[in-house]
């Protein structure tokens, strides 16, 4: 069963200052999404999926998702703030989303085989999906079998101000132990600094391994996600912010036993549009992968004009 692509599309991007999924940085306007797109075909995915809000669903089926219907199918779910386990209300003065943990579970009536989940606004690398794609094919439907690609933080910060990351800890067998969310990375001269809401800070070594929310899971994960998100709905219905993260959800399944995360290495580079000033970055990177022949130019039919 060919694995299917979920890409996480609903964030409006408020550091990025817009709708960062449809910014053009290719040669001829592609976006990052194009390339993971692109990569996910090539790697032998059979369906994405985009998580996003209605409000932009017409500009984004215009801008991506007609662009691909004859390659590989393609669906839209919709991550809404009353989109929710039955019994659950949204709290009134809500704006923000419910988090990452919960646009994989707004995915749940799109995903029937085993699949993969991405940013939309990442460049993971055409090798990162031929990685994943080989990992799904062979685990199947097996329960609880799950897989990440990560990526040295080093190569995942800006220098226009702080992200955010998944901080992993893994065993000497290539199994994840616990990712653990920081919000506040820095580059320093003796490694990354990672500062926390109490203003106290630690030091990572560059060669860390983060999560870029590059996931493979089976099918079974819907289910954990749903009662996964009704155990933060219940300690975090009243607050407007809080938000339910999607490697808090799979820390607690292997903190249960109920999962293992193989972790995926990867040849590729990462690299991303957090800042508006990120974008030059980008643009350079993609120019030269189409200068040396990894993609072709342009990157999908003819070239975008808007």
């Amino acid at each position: 069963m060919a694995p299917t692509l979920v890409v996480m599309a609903a964030g409006m991007g408020s550091r990025f200052g817009g709708t960062k999924q449809l910014a053009g940085v290719g040669p001829n306007g592609e976006t990052i999404l194009d390339y993971s797109v692109h990569d996910a075909i090539s790697a032998g995915f059979g369906k994405v999926v985009f998580v996003i809000r209605k409000a932009f669903a017409d500009a984004f089926e215009h801008g991506i998702g007609a662009r691909y219907r004859h390659l590989i199918e393609v669906a839209y779910v919709y991550q809404e703030l009353d989109n929710l386990p039955a019994g659950c209300t949204p709290d009134p003065d809500r704006t923000k989303p419910w988090g990452t943990a919960h646009a994989v579970w707004c995915a749940r009536p799109e995903v029937t085989s085993p699949f993969a989940v991405i940013n939309a606004d990442d460049f993971y690398g055409r090798d990162a999906f031929a990685q994943m794609a080989d990992y799904l094919l062979a685990v199947g439907t097996q329960a609880g079998t799950y897989a990440m690609v990560a990526f040295e933080v080093e190569g995942t910060l800006s220098p226009y101000g702080s992200v955010s990351r998944g901080v992993c800890k893994v065993d000497d067998c290539g199994n994840l132990i616990e990712v653990t969310e920081h919000t506040a990375l820095t580059r320093s001269d003796e490694g990354v600094v990672s500062t926390f809401a109490d203003a106290s800070k630690e030091r990572l070594p560059f060669d860390t391994l983060v999560s870029m929310n590059f996931w493979g899971f089976t099918p079974d994960f819907l289910q954990h996600a749903e009662a996964f998100f009704l155990q933060f709905y219940s300690a975090n219905h009243a607050s407007s912010k809080a938000e339910c993260y999607l490697p808090s959800a799979v820390t607690h399944l292997m903190q249960l036993g109920a999962a293992t995360v193989k972790v995926l290495g990867t040849s590729g580079r990462w690299f991303g549009l957090t800042y508006p000033e990120d974008r030059d970055a980008v643009v350079d990177a993609l120019a030269s992968y189409t200068t040396q022949g990894v993609y072709p130019s342009p990157l999908v039919g003819e070239a975008r004009h808007d």
